[in-house]
Protein backbone atom coordinates (compact mmCIF):
# COMPACT_ATOMS: atom_id res chain seq x y z
CA UNK A 1 0.00 0.00 0.00
CA UNK A 2 1.31 3.38 -0.63
CA UNK A 3 1.37 6.39 1.33
CA UNK A 4 -1.61 9.08 0.56
CA UNK A 5 -0.71 12.25 -0.58
CA UNK A 6 -1.26 15.30 1.82
CA UNK A 7 -3.90 16.91 0.34
CA UNK A 8 -6.44 20.03 2.13
CA UNK A 9 -9.73 17.76 2.83
CA UNK A 10 -11.98 20.65 2.42
CA UNK A 11 -15.35 18.98 3.81
CA UNK A 12 -18.56 21.07 4.15
CA UNK A 13 -21.34 19.08 6.00
CA UNK A 14 -24.21 22.20 5.66
CA UNK A 15 -26.89 21.57 2.93
CA UNK A 16 -26.45 23.49 0.26
CA UNK A 17 -29.91 23.08 -1.41
CA UNK A 18 -33.22 22.80 -0.13
CA UNK A 19 -36.45 20.88 -1.53
CA UNK A 20 -37.86 22.13 -4.83
CA UNK A 21 -34.27 23.78 -5.63
CA UNK A 22 -32.61 23.20 -8.64
CA UNK A 23 -29.14 21.34 -7.87
CA UNK A 24 -26.47 22.58 -10.68
CA UNK A 25 -23.69 20.34 -9.84
CA UNK A 26 -21.22 20.90 -12.85
CA UNK A 27 -21.31 24.77 -11.49
CA UNK A 28 -20.24 23.59 -8.14
CA UNK A 29 -17.50 21.37 -9.40
CA UNK A 30 -16.06 23.38 -11.98
CA UNK A 31 -15.92 26.38 -8.97
CA UNK A 32 -14.30 23.65 -6.69
CA UNK A 33 -11.52 25.36 -4.70
CA UNK A 34 -9.65 22.21 -3.85
CA UNK A 35 -8.41 19.12 -4.73
CA UNK A 36 -9.99 17.03 -2.63
CA UNK A 37 -13.56 18.88 -2.05
CA UNK A 38 -16.70 17.18 -0.51
CA UNK A 39 -19.87 19.39 -0.48
CA UNK A 40 -23.46 18.21 1.12
CA UNK A 41 -25.65 18.74 -1.68
CA UNK A 42 -29.29 17.89 -0.59
CA UNK A 43 -30.87 16.09 1.92
CA UNK A 44 -33.24 12.78 1.27
CA UNK A 45 -35.30 11.69 4.05
CA UNK A 46 -32.55 10.67 6.58
CA UNK A 47 -29.71 10.87 3.94
CA UNK A 48 -27.81 13.34 2.19
CA UNK A 49 -26.39 13.49 -1.32
CA UNK A 50 -22.51 14.65 -1.55
CA UNK A 51 -20.47 15.79 -4.53
CA UNK A 52 -16.72 15.58 -4.17
CA UNK A 53 -14.23 16.75 -6.54
CA UNK A 54 -11.52 14.90 -5.99
CA UNK A 55 -7.25 13.81 -6.81
CA UNK A 56 -5.40 12.14 -4.71
CA UNK A 57 -5.94 9.41 -2.19
CA UNK A 58 -8.15 9.28 0.94
CA UNK A 59 -7.14 7.47 3.99
CA UNK A 60 -8.17 4.01 4.95
CA UNK A 61 -10.76 4.18 6.90
CA UNK A 62 -14.65 2.37 7.48
CA UNK A 63 -18.30 3.34 8.74
CA UNK A 64 -19.36 0.11 11.14
CA UNK A 65 -23.05 1.25 11.19
CA UNK A 66 -23.64 2.50 7.56
CA UNK A 67 -23.54 1.48 3.66
CA UNK A 68 -21.78 4.35 1.46
CA UNK A 69 -22.54 4.57 -2.07
CA UNK A 70 -20.09 5.94 -4.80
CA UNK A 71 -21.14 7.34 -7.95
CA UNK A 72 -18.84 8.60 -10.81
CA UNK A 73 -20.10 11.79 -13.01
CA UNK A 74 -16.52 12.47 -14.58
CA UNK A 75 -12.78 11.01 -14.05
CA UNK A 76 -12.00 7.60 -12.63
CA UNK A 77 -12.62 6.64 -8.78
CA UNK A 78 -10.72 3.65 -7.51
CA UNK A 79 -11.74 2.31 -4.77
CA UNK A 80 -9.44 -0.04 -2.55
CA UNK A 81 -10.73 -2.45 -0.39
CA UNK A 82 -8.59 -5.33 1.26
CA UNK A 83 -7.20 -7.43 -1.61
CA UNK A 84 -9.51 -5.81 -4.55
CA UNK A 85 -9.79 -2.62 -6.19
CA UNK A 86 -12.69 -1.40 -7.72
CA UNK A 87 -12.55 1.07 -10.69
CA UNK A 88 -14.92 2.96 -11.44
CA UNK A 89 -15.38 4.56 -14.89
CA UNK A 90 -18.40 7.62 -15.57
CA UNK A 91 -21.99 6.23 -14.91
CA UNK A 92 -21.09 4.03 -12.71
CA UNK A 93 -21.64 2.92 -8.79
CA UNK A 94 -20.48 1.39 -6.00
CA UNK A 95 -21.94 0.65 -2.73
CA UNK A 96 -19.32 -0.13 0.14
CA UNK A 97 -21.37 -2.15 2.62
CA UNK A 98 -20.98 -1.13 6.52
CA UNK A 99 -18.16 -2.78 8.18
CA UNK A 100 -15.54 -3.05 5.27
CA UNK A 101 -12.24 -1.37 5.08
CA UNK A 102 -11.62 1.04 2.42
CA UNK A 103 -10.05 3.75 1.20
CA UNK A 104 -10.48 5.87 -2.35
CA UNK A 105 -8.21 7.32 -4.79
CA UNK A 106 -8.77 9.57 -8.13
CA UNK A 107 -5.50 9.31 -10.38
CA UNK A 108 -6.61 12.59 -12.03
CA UNK A 109 -9.40 15.15 -11.32
CA UNK A 110 -12.69 13.40 -10.71
CA UNK A 111 -16.61 13.87 -9.55
CA UNK A 112 -18.30 11.53 -7.68
CA UNK A 113 -22.10 11.61 -6.40
CA UNK A 114 -22.14 10.25 -2.77
CA UNK A 115 -24.97 8.75 -1.07
CA UNK A 116 -25.14 8.03 2.34
CA UNK A 117 -26.68 8.49 6.00
CA UNK A 118 -26.66 12.08 7.52
CA UNK A 119 -24.95 10.75 10.20
CA UNK A 120 -21.59 9.38 8.44
CA UNK A 121 -19.08 12.19 8.52
CA UNK A 122 -17.45 12.19 5.57
CA UNK A 123 -13.59 11.22 7.53
CA UNK A 124 -14.23 7.96 8.04
CA UNK A 125 -16.13 8.63 11.16
CA UNK A 126 -19.28 7.38 11.48
CA UNK A 127 -21.53 9.58 14.55
CA UNK A 128 -23.65 7.75 17.06
CA UNK A 129 -25.90 10.34 17.90
CA UNK A 130 -27.88 10.41 14.53
CA UNK A 131 -30.32 7.77 13.29
CA UNK A 132 -29.30 5.40 10.38
CA UNK A 133 -31.96 4.31 8.76
CA UNK A 134 -30.76 1.91 5.37
CA UNK A 135 -30.79 3.34 1.94
CA UNK A 136 -33.84 2.68 -0.05
CA UNK A 137 -34.93 2.61 -3.74
CA UNK A 138 -36.09 6.36 -3.59
CA UNK A 139 -32.33 7.37 -2.87
CA UNK A 140 -31.03 5.53 -5.93
CA UNK A 141 -33.69 7.32 -8.01
CA UNK A 142 -33.21 10.88 -6.76
CA UNK A 143 -29.54 10.01 -7.87
CA UNK A 144 -30.41 8.93 -11.10
CA UNK A 145 -32.24 11.75 -11.48
CA UNK A 146 -29.71 14.02 -10.24
CA UNK A 147 -27.28 12.36 -12.72
CA UNK A 148 -28.93 11.94 -15.87
CA UNK A 149 -31.11 14.92 -16.38
CA UNK A 150 -30.18 17.47 -19.79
Amino acid sequence: MSTATPYPYDTRLNVLHKPLELIDEKALSDAAPHKWYNQTLCQVNASVVRVGVIQGEYHWHKHDDDDEFFYVVEGKLLIDLEGRVVELQPRQGFVVPKGVLHRTRAPQRTVILMFENAGIAPRGISSSAWSRPRYGLSIIQALLMVVTSP
